[in-house]
């Protein structure tokens, strides 16, 4: 006896078809987004195992290096505001893997890694021994070369790098939801510029304009780089704070903070005092990005410091 499916019977049915069907969408999505790579490009470009590094130098080869390290999601693009100040010097700045128009493989993105991949490029380039400059999660990069090439980092100087986990007040709902499995695998995949936009904007405070070039910069980045980075520091934090590997390191250390950073307690800066040879600058009415919010005294602070680091 044949048996009639009733139309409340067909309705469960295709709901359960429909939601199997996104669910197997979603998940091959999760799958291809976390799966992408992209090769080096630019100008300039050192060949290394594991991923090819960009990078741009500029001012006179003999004078003093200063190396500069973006941070999450950044690129070479963000140290433009203070290149000015910085022009009698010999300035290297660096896309970190993942970044910018460096190489993004799906691995490799440890900020030892990361640090080591600096230290390979420098001796690439012939740099001998340099100030490390580091924005943020590059001033984790900075910290990780400092301890593991004595030989090369003369100085560190990081800016509003957050010093403890503990101390992150947290970013935009775009970008937290952006690091939140499978529903940031299908944001990546839909990303618009103003979604970016209002991930990029809790790095400001100061009503500055965001150049298109920044958001170029993250819609470049693959999902993998940017999670993986982000978990990285996250690592490295919680391994150990930032402070006591500098102590450890004893090294000439300058740190700026925005005094209205709303990433990382501006109060965590006083952390940094554990190191003792530590310079700090709380810029006021600043926040997390004073090289766009601040960028003369940024500029001239920074180039203060290198000029008097030993050599």
């Amino acid at each position: 006896m044949n048996k009639t499916i009733t139309p409340r019977a067909r309705r469960r049915w295709i709901a359960v078809l429909t939601a199997g069907g996104l669910a197997a969408l979603l998940a091959w999505n999760s799958v291809a987004v976390r799966g992408e790579t992209a090769e080096a490009t630019g100008e300039q470009i050192v060949r290394l195992p594991g991923g090819d590094i960009h990078v741009v130098q500029s001012g006179p080869s003999d004078a003093p290096a200063v190396v500069l390290l973006h941070g999450l999601a950044g690129s070479t693009t963000w140290w433009e505001p203070v290149l000015p100040a910085l022009r009698d010097l010999h300035v290297v700045r660096v896309d970190l893997l993942g970044h910018g128009t460096s190489a993004k493989p799906t691995t490799g993105y440890g900020i030892a890694e990361q640090a080591d991949r600096v230290g390979a490029v420098l001796d690439r380039l012939g740099v001998r021994r340099a100030t490390v400059v580091g924005h943020s999660t590059g001033g984790a990069v900075a910290t990780s070369l400092a301890e593991r090439r004595r030989d090369l980092v003369a100085a560190v100087a990081l800016i509003d790098s957050g010093p403890r986990a503990d101390a992150f007040l947290g970013e935009s709902i775009a970008a937290d939801l952006m690091t939140t499995p499978v529903v940031g695998e299908l944001l990546w995949r839909l990303r618009t510029d103003g979604m970016l936009r209002n991930a990029l904007s809790t790095a400001f405070t100061r009503d500055v304009r965001i150049p298109e070039q920044l958001v170029t910069d993250v819609r470049g980045m693959t999902y993998r780089g940017l999670t993986a980075t982000d978990e990285a520091v996250d690592e490295f934090l919680a391994e150990r704070q930032l402070p006591d590997r500098l102590a450890a390191a004893d090294l000439p250390t300058l740190v700026l903070f925005g005094a209205q950073d709303r990433r990382w307690q501006p109060s965590s800066a006083q952390d940094y005092r554990r190191i003792p040879r530590a310079q700090i600058e709380i810029l006021d009415g600043v926040g997390h990005t004073p090289m766009f919010e601040a960028p003369d005294i940024t500029g001239a602070v920074l180039r203060d410091f290198a000029e008097t680091a030993p050599r």
